[in-house]
C-alpha cells in the first residue's frame, strides 16, 4: 500500500511539474518579438515623430512606445549598426549595415523604446532597413 501511495504522489508531482512547464513556456515566456516580420503600427517621418515627443512626451509614449513603427527620413549619421535619421531618430540594428546610406532618404522599421532627453533623440531598436527612397 505504501508503494501505491508513493507512486501516486510521484505521478501527481510529475503532472504538476509538467503543467507548470507547459504554462511557463506556453503563456509566460513567449520569447523575443520578431520586429522584422511584424507589420508597422505607424508610418511617420523622423521629424514628425520628434515633434510628437517634443509637444507631449507622455502622449507620444502612449502612441509609440514598444510599438513597431516605420520611420522615413534622410540618413545624417551612420556606423556599422546604427543609423540616425534627420539628427533626431537613433535606429539600432540587430546586424551590421552593409551599404552606406549617408545623405539618402530611407525607411527604417523598428521598435520604439522612447525619447532620450539627454541627446534629444527618439530611440528605436531591432531595426531593419527597407528599400532606400533616393
Amino acid at each position: 500500500m505504501k508503494r501505491k501511495r508513493t507512486a501516486f504522489v510521484l505521478a501527481a508531482l510529475l503532472i504538476v511539474a509538467a503543467a507548470g512547464i507547459y504554462f511557463y513556456y506556453g503563456f509566460l515566456f513567449k520569447g523575443a518579438r520578431d520586429i522584422a516580420s511584424e507589420k508597422a503600427d505607424f508610418n511617420i517621418t523622423a521629424t514628425k515623430l520628434l515633434e510628437a515627443y517634443n509637444e507631449d512626451p507622455k502622449k507620444a509614449d502612449v502612441l509609440y512606445l514598444n510599438k513597431t513603427i516605420e520611420i522615413t527620413g534622410a540618413v545624417t549619421k551612420e556606423t556599422d549598426s546604427v543609423i540616425t535619421l534627420e539628427n533626431t531618430v537613433f535606429c539600432l540594428f540587430t546586424q551590421k549595415i552593409k551599404e552606406k546610406h549617408l545623405d539618402h532618404k530611407v525607411s527604417v522599421k523598428g521598435k520604439c523604446i522612447g525619447y532620450d532627453e539627454l541627446f534629444q533623440e527618439v530611440k528605436l531598436d531591432q531595426c531593419t532597413l527597407n528599400q532606400p527612397h533616393n
